[in-house]
């Protein structure tokens, strides 16, 4: 008899537990209002932040939003523009960073060498700001294109109907 309770004991918990896995574990809401007829996602990202932890931060966030789209069934077009002191993040030359920031800068790295590799995905760097900046072109991140001006990119891109969000 004893066993029998044991049993129907853990069945009943296996069962509660499901069920609380499913309301804890919801899927993902849906943003069908906003995505209704859209096929593809064109957006350009104005990127700024200077701060390795805060990239690493919005990297993720533009990952996630990436697979959201992809998710329902909206093909991303991305272009990131960098712009102002981003640019001193994303070259191949040493950073004299505080210690708290260099893993942030080491994974903000990874994150956007993943993120380069993703279909539909391009990303533009400054050549005014390089020069203001005092960072060389040759240095920038291969898979980042150096252009003559990310503010006309931004107009150019918007033109071509690309949302805008700035990451400052």
């Amino acid at each position: 008899m004893n066993h029998i309770r044991l049993l129907r004991f853990f069945w009943i918990f296996i069962a509660i537990c499901l069920f609380l896995s499913s309301v804890t574990y919801a899927a993902k809401p849906s943003d069908d209002d906003a995505l209704s007829d859209i096929k593809e996602g064109k957006v350009v990202w104005d990127l700024t932040v200077g701060s390795p932890s805060k990239l690493l931060l919005m990297l993720n966030v533009i990952e996630e939003t990436y697979d959201d789209l992809t998710r329902q069934n909206v093909k991303p077009d991305m272009v990131f523009a960098f712009h102002g002191p981003v640019v001193k993040l994303i070259t191949t030359e040493y950073l004299d960073l505080p210690l708290d920031e260099e893993e942030a800068h080491e994974q903000a790295l990874l994150q956007l060498k993943k993120l380069s590799e993703k279909p539909g995905v391009k990303m533009e760097s400054c050549s005014i700001a390089t020069r203001l900046l005092d960072v060389d072109n040759e240095s920038i991140l291969p898979y980042i294109k150096p252009v003559g001006n990310t503010f006309v990119s931004l107009i150019g891109y918007q033109k071509k109907g690309y949302a805008l969000i700035p990451i400052y």
